[in-house]
Order: structure tokens, then C-alpha cells, then sequence
């Protein structure tokens, strides 16, 4: 999906790692969110509180998820699934565009 109709979008960005990764958070009339970001090259870690749906649409990273011991090569195009109350690196080695959805 190119685009999202009928959504609301919240005005303040979301702002990590001293401007290093933004997002907006998009609000749909489910009660579903997600958030549309941009990073810039850089390490990384997030920590979760809903499992989480990250599909990279542009760059290159890599993710350690939580209870892997090995490093997952993701590109634009790729996507992967972070569970519930668990935390998680990327190392993004392309600016990378994303779009990061919230799986209640």
C-alpha cells in the first residue's frame, strides 16, 4: 500500500537519537497507529511495548531481535516483526525510510 486515506496525523514529530530518527504518528478510525519515519545512518535501540510490524521502504540496516544471537540484513522492500515488551537494535548503514506499524 502507496498511501493511507482517511487517517489523522499528529502535528509533533517524534524525535530519537538527538535528531537522528524521526517519525509522525498516523492514527486510523480502528484505533490502530503506526508511524511513518526517517533514519539517519547510526546504531540504535528501541524498546517496545506493542509487537511491532517495521517495514523498511528505502536503505539498508541490520536488526539483532530480541532472543537471536546473529545480525538480520533487511532492505527497502523487507520488513520485520518485533514482539511485544522487548527491546531492539538496528544498525542502519543507508538513510532509511520506514513505516512501523502497532499489532495489538
Amino acid at each position: 500500500m502507496s498511501e493511507f486515506n482517511n487517517v489523522t496525523i499528529v502535528k509533533q514529530a517524534n524525535v530519537y537519537f538527538d535528531g537522528k530518527v524521526n517519525s509522525r504518528t498516523i492514527k486510523f478510525a480502528d484505533g490502530s497507529s503506526k508511524t511513518l519515519g526517517f533514519m539517519q545512518p547510526g546504531e540504535y535501540t528501541f524498546n517496545t511495548a506493542d509487537p511491532e510490524l517495521m517495514e523498511i521502504l528505502a536503505g539498508e540496516l541490520q536488526v539483532l531481535l530480541p532472543g537471536n544471537d546473529a545480525w538480520q540484513a533487511v532492505k527497502g522492500g523487507e520488513s520485520f516483526n518485533v514482539p511485544g515488551n522487548a527491546a531492539f537494535t538496528m544498525k542502519v548503514s543507508v538513510a532509511s525510510d520506514y513505516c512501523c506499524s502497532f499489532l495489538k
